[in-house]
């Protein structure tokens, strides 16, 4: 058997009290908010009154110094020794009762738990006004266990009160009964020495085999995070730090009179979310065990823990939240995600997604020196593109965001952190994106679906107006705004009982998103559940020729819809819904050369590889072997056989490296560029068929004193395919690579781009 990592440890609650009160044991409020309900509390001091098992406590040694000072501590307070693992409701639950002081709820309101007991009966309870007009119960026991209270004193008052209160009403308070009511106070003093066994950790142990313990022993509990860890470690370490995080959290729930503060339609951030962007910015880490390791004071490298490394690292961190914090930097960048066409916190079905762009504007503005309009444009892009993209709706978004941050780390200039924002951007949203992967993912009947929000923050980007309205949907929306009946509604296109009577029935089919238009309230009720070719022939009576364009672009109606079937509709309604938010998002691309296809080899390179460029150091050769071979050329072929199928086609640059580097062409050992230019073209006809080759222009340059090799593809209007062996394969442009399609995501592309 392993040798344990916990000795076992006896409390008198009393003691566990007194150790809390000192700092012996680190207590600290905002590791978790206060969750039990008061009706929970109640019965644990019933369970310990008479006298049932509670459970066990489970502690983990720190490391701290001894005779260290706690920041923002009273000097009678201890570093804490015991860090608290299991039982934090419990003991706060306990502490706040016996000592009467306020917990924090999770909205962070404060609140006193006033507990009620009632001596006749032995009976507990929590204390409401009936309670506390009835003289036969204590309404608050934390009286009975103050510091200078005497145990005589409340028991002899409480029994005079009740004898005066009996003699007034003609009755006798026997001495059964006086007898009852002592023995139960003798019993409700007697829970201070309440045994508690604890499970005490070592401090030798790391937080991963702390955490593992903590779910073996506690299922049911919150599973402990890294930033549960950390916000533990600011406890001890910077106190200070942790209230400043606390009082932002709180304020941003609600407005101050009279003075700024974080309040804000978009989000009301959590400790632990604000912590992960101390962190990204600080340590450009999105992974919160390795800052947890590092605000340990432990070397990484060495493994060692030391009190410089931890200052230090505390130091890091204190300059970090010193930004995050900052409610310039708050609102500036709120409001750019606003711009954007995000109008509150409905929209964002995502506030990872909001937390991690914070990061990255914070790192722009204040590292890199970004100026305003350039960073508002490209965290306003890279927020939408993040959003439709689900890029941080994942089950590892954390592991998304460190691969981000890990790209940048040796950047040093605004350009190479703008070029590194924009180069992400156009590998993502391409040509297939907009047209291909958009309206099929817009087949869900989710409201709060990231496509839909990402539709309608290009509907306000675009100042569009509700459908048959005169009302911009951007003001419509605002959430500063509150009625009974909000200005427009989300209408069924083809009304639900209009569908049930084809039998079309169920949420799944019926509110598909792309059955919905914003119209407004009194034109919702009127429509009610007419067929869409009536109500569109009275509604389209009314309005303009040029604004009746306007309302079919802004609401992606196709022409004739309503004599459309119900699945045809939507089939279409789905590729204008996706065009539209493809305007949008343009609009947020003004003034920025981001989709533009680079038209010189300076721009490509410049640009780097994505939908449009890709560089291939040889057309033959493996500069690893020095051998010709044949893989090498298969990706050259593969290459050109993407940007044929893709709908905006591409260029392949031979002799340049994937950072930019001119090779030249000499390694591929032809006697001259002709014979270069001969092979590629059988590889071509035997790979691709003959008739590709007049979408297929090659052609050499000169690039920093070497030749290289553009092969410029224009978009075939036939499909593609290339030959390998007695097989055939399917590639398009995704992103910045070739990717081979399945058969059944190529007949639906084929479906998509060739028809």
């Amino acid at each position: 058997m392993s040798k344990p990592l916990f000795k076992e440890v006896s409390y008198s609650l009393s003691k566990l009290m007194d150790d809390v009160e000192m700092g012996e044991i680190g207590l600290p409020d905002i590791q978790r908010p206060f969750v039990w309900k008061n009706a929970k509390v109640r019965d644990l001091f019933d369970s310990m009154y008479q006298g049932y098992p509670v459970g066990y406590l489970l502690f983990w040694e720190t490391d701290a110094e001894k005779g260290v000072k706690q920041i923002g501590t009273y000097s009678h307070q201890k570093v804490p020794h015991l860090l608290i693992v299991d039982g934090q409701q419990r003991l706060t639950s306990l502490f706040a009762v016996i000592k009467g002081i306020s917990v924090v709820r999770e909205n962070y309101d404060s609140e006193k738990i006033e507990i009620a007991f009632k001596p006749l009966e032995g009976k507990f309870d929590v204390a409401d006004a009936s309670i506390r007009r009835n003289p036969e119960w204590i309404p608050n026991i934390s009286k009975c266990f103050e510091k200078d209270a005497s145990q005589y004193a409340i028991v002899g008052d409480y029994i005079n009160k009740l004898k005066k209160i009996r003699e007034e009403d003609g009755k006798e308070f026997s001495v059964n009964e006086q007898k009852k009511c002592e023995m139960a106070f003798q019993k409700l003093f007697g829970i201070g020495s309440f045994p508690f066994t604890v499970l005490q950790l070592s401090a030798g142990i790391d937080e991963e085999q702390v955490a593992e313990v903590f779910v073996r022993i506690n299922s049911k509990g919150k599973s402990l995070n890294q930033a549960d860890f950390i916000l533990t470690l600011m406890s001890v370490f910077w106190e200070d730090g942790r209230k400043e995080l606390e009082a932002f959290c709180k304020a941003s729930r609600k407005p101050e009179k009279g003075k700024p503060g974080p309040y804000n339609y978009f989000i009301e951030p959590d400790p632990d979310q604000l912590l992960r962007v101390s962190v990204g910015i600080g340590f450009r880490r999105a992974r919160l065990q390795y800052a947890y390791a590092l605000l340990r004071g432990k070397d990484l490298e060495s493994g060692k823990l030391s009190k410089e490394q931890r200052e230090k690292q505390f130091a890091v961190l204190q300059a970090a939240q010193k930004k995050t914090l900052d409610l310039q930097n708050w609102h500036d960048f709120l409001s750019i995600i606003q711009k954007g066409g995000f109008r509150s916190s409905s929209m964002i079905n995502s506030k990872g997604t909001l937390i991690y762009t914070y990061i990255l504007y914070i790192i722009g503005k204040e590292d890199y020196k970004v100026s305003d309009k350039e960073l508002q444009n490209a965290i306003s892009r890279w927020f939408f593109m993040s959003i439709i993209t689900s890029r941080y709706i994942s089950s590892s978004p954390e592991s998304a965001m460190e691969r981000d941050l890990a790209d940048f780390r040796g950047f040093t200039k605004a350009e190479e952190f703008l070029n590194w924002i924009n180069n992400t951007i156009k590998s993502e949203l391409t040509a297939d994106f907009w047209e291909t992967t958009l309206p099929a993912r817009m087949e869900t009947s989710s409201s709060n679906s990231p496509l839909n929000n990402c539709y309608i923050a290009a509907l306000h980007l675009l100042d569009a107006k509700a459908l048959f309205s005169e009302i911009r949907i951007w003001d419509a929306l605002d959430p500063t705004t509150k009625s009974k009946k909000s200005k427009v509604e989300r209408h069924h296109l083809f009304p639900k009982n209009y569908l049930k009577s084809f039998g079309l029935e169920g949420t799944r089919i019926t509110n598909q998103i792309a059955n919905f238009a914003f119209v407004e309230w009194k034109d919702n009720i009127k429509i009610s559940d007419s067929p869409p070719s009536e109500y569109m022939e009275e509604f389209i009576k009314l309005i303009p020729q040029d604004k009746l364009e306007k309302m079919n672009y802004w609401h992606a109606l196709p022409r004739d819809w309503e004599s459309m079937t119900y699945n045809e509709f939507l089939e279409e309604r789905r590729k204008l819904m996706a065009g539209v938010t493809r305007d949008g998002f343009k609009q947020l691309e003004k003034g920025e050369v981001v989709d533009e296809k680079p038209t010189t080899i300076e721009q490509m390179v410049f640009q780097g590889e994505g939908i449009y460029t890709e560089f291939k150091s040889t057309l033959r050769v493996n500069l690893h072997t020095g051998q010709r071979d044949k893989a090498m050329e298969h990706a050259v072929i593969k290459t050109i056989n993407g940007f044929l199928n893709s709908k905006e086609g591409g260029t392949l640059v031979i002799g340049v490296a994937d950072n930019g580097d001119a090779l030249g062409l000499a390694n591929d050992e032809f006697e001259n560029e002709d014979k270069m230019d001969l092979h590629l073209g059988n590889l071509i006809k035997s790979q691709l068929g003959t008739t590709t080759m007049l979408n297929i222009k090659p052609s050499f340059h000169d690039y920093k004193g070497e030749r290289i090799f553009l092969v410029d593809c224009k978009p075939s209007k036939v499909p593609v395919y290339l030959k390998k062996g007695n097989d055939e394969e399917f590639y398009i442009r995704a992103g910045g690579s070739s990717a081979s399609l399945t058969p059944s995501q190529m007949m639906e592309y084929i479906k998509q781009r060739f028809n």
